[in-house]
């Protein structure tokens, strides 16, 4: 700390008289001192991502330098009232083998201290736990100074942050559930849908690479057909976009609205970005329920990429299925497609060599949000997602953390609201909601989120073990994903976790 500085004084042949540095920081009317070792900086309060089911003292987690910090309310920890953070507000990064962050109300000074000043907490008489405290100095001018016990704090409020434990397989458990899925379900198509002006559209998810927000500027590409927007740059490639709109001869969106790019693969290595208004759901369609669009239809209406159409809810919602290969074969797409092989090789004439690294450290996710905080799982996880029905089907016993169970193409399919499986407040339902299904122990099993946002490819780089807080939250949410440029920070849930075997037996019974 630039703040510190070298209190040099008469040498003396005694260690415990050497003075020792203290920096000092006011929590409500009190002020407190920590020894100067273990603080590594004083920072800022940064943004923070929430975590569910960790103690209430620990408030979120922050991205510092690259490097995944929990942050703690000592307010929480003495029992006081909690106050809206100000611009005096900082945060003490102590480091006793794992850095933590506590929020003070404001930091006073550094100071140095004969260790024979330190009185007894004994001599005082205090609101806060004795057993959190070292000692107490009086000031010069009379006030008590409080040396707070941060290793106590750290080992009583945040043991399971001090245990150096052994990383988990995560990625042995990922595989499990499409595996054990994949048998007897060729008779399914697995579709991502998406809106363009009311209307429903989809593409197989097998084409799907993921699915992102539309960008506020984009590059025009020179003689371009109509329906070809230009050019967005992800993650260091170029991509082409088409709108659906006007593909469709449709008016364009109204300003305002966010738009989604669903990033369709194509032969040949390339991707094109399908701009449209919204990504709704993953549907899994039984294969006659899918007609193909009759060829001299979608050739005399110029819409040769759409190969077939869904009927649903007994034909009364149809959805239009894409057949990106078909986008290809046009010649405004090739041309498109030309331009950006062309552009990509001028730009990368000097890293070659680094082009094709990390297509397989990347992990697929979909996200979700449940109030302002992002989670994600891993797309394998993920069976499909569907809307939530106005009224959920209520079953007579059925445990108490089940909101109620849907018929899903003619099976039941229990649901649970994953804010309580969260220890999150409950809202009202709304249309944004939808339920993720995943398959967990050879059943069909939902939960309700509150918003799926996206599909995301993360490097496997910015994915770390998240704080270990409490046995719930290291089960559930063992993982992180820290992503700096983006100054995002996504939980990462195992949905098998989600369930423990007692409660998968009750709602296999409701099932």
């Amino acid at each position: 700390m630039q703040e510190a500085t070298n209190m040099d004084g008469p040498e003396d042949d005694s260690v415990e008289r050497e003075e020792r540095q203290f920096v000092t920081f006011v929590v409500e009317d009190e002020i407190f001192a920590a020894p100067m070792a273990p603080v590594q900086e004083i920072i800022r309060l940064p943004d923070l991502a929430r975590v569910p089911l960790s103690p209430p003292s620990l408030i979120g987690l922050a991205n510092l330098r690259g490097r995944v910090l929990p942050i703690v309310d000592l307010r929480q920890i003495f029992e006081l009232n909690t106050v809206a953070h100000t611009d005096a507000t900082r945060a003490l990064v102590i480091n006793f083998g794992t850095p933590l962050g506590f929020v003070v109300d404001r930091v006073s000074s550094v100071i140095a201290v004969d260790p024979a000043d330190i009185e007894p907490v004994s001599t005082i008489r205090s609101a806060i736990r004795d057993d959190l405290l070292t000692g107490v100095v009086r000031a010069q001018d009379g006030r008590l100074i409080m040396v707070i016990d941060f290793e106590r704090i750290i080992s009583s409020e945040f043991s399971a942050v001090m245990e150096r434990q052994e990383r988990q397989g995560h990625a042995d458990v990922m595989g499990q559930s499409t595996d054990a899925d994949e048998d007897g379900e060729s008779d399914e198509l697995q579709l991502v849908s998406f809106s363009v002006h009311g209307q429903e559209y989809a593409a197989d998810i097998a084409a799907v690479q993921e699915i992102v927000q539309m960008p506020p500027r984009i590059t025009a590409l020179p003689k371009a057909s109509h329906h070809v927007l230009g050019l967005m740059t992800l993650r260091e490639r170029l991509l082409p976009l088409v709108s659906m709109r006007a593909l469709l001869a449709l008016p364009p969106a109204s300003e305002g609205g966010v738009q989604r790019v669903v990033v369709l693969a194509l032969r040949g290595g390339n991707a094109v970005g399908v701009v449209a208004d919204s990504v709704d759901e993953v549907l899994r369609v039984p294969r006659q329920l899918v007609e193909p669009l009759p060829g001299l239809l979608s050739q005399n209406n110029g819409i040769e990429e759409i190969s077939s159409v869904c009927r649903l809810d007994g034909g009364r919602r149809l959805v239009s299925v894409i057949d990106s290969n078909r986008m290809f074969d046009q010649d405004a797409f090739r041309h498109a497609i030309d331009q950006v092989s062309q552009m990509e090789n001028t730009m990368s004439e000097q890293s070659n060599d680094n082009d094709d690294v990390g297509l397989e450290d990347e992990e697929q996710v979909v996200v979700f949000r449940l109030g302002s905080e992002e989670f994600g799982v891993p797309i394998s996880s993920v069976q499909e997602i569907v809307r939530v029905p106005e009224q959920l089907t209520h079953v007579p016993k059925a445990p108490g953390f089940v909101e109620g169970v849907i018929n899903l193409r003619g099976s039941v399919l229990p649901v649970m609201d994953q804010r309580r499986r969260l220890g999150l407040d409950d809202v009202e339902r709304n249309d944004r909601q939808r339920i993720m299904v995943y398959l967990l122990d050879g059943s069909r099993m939902g939960f309700i989120v509150d918003a799926v946002s996206e599909v995301l490819k993360i490097p496997r780089a910015a994915i770390e073990e998240a704080p270990h807080l409490s046995g719930e939250q290291r089960r559930m949410l063992g993982r992180v994903a820290n992503l700096e440029k983006q100054r995002r920070m996504i939980l990462l849930i195992e949905p098998s976790a989600l369930l423990t075997g007692t409660e998968m037996a009750e709602v296999a019974k409701v099932a």
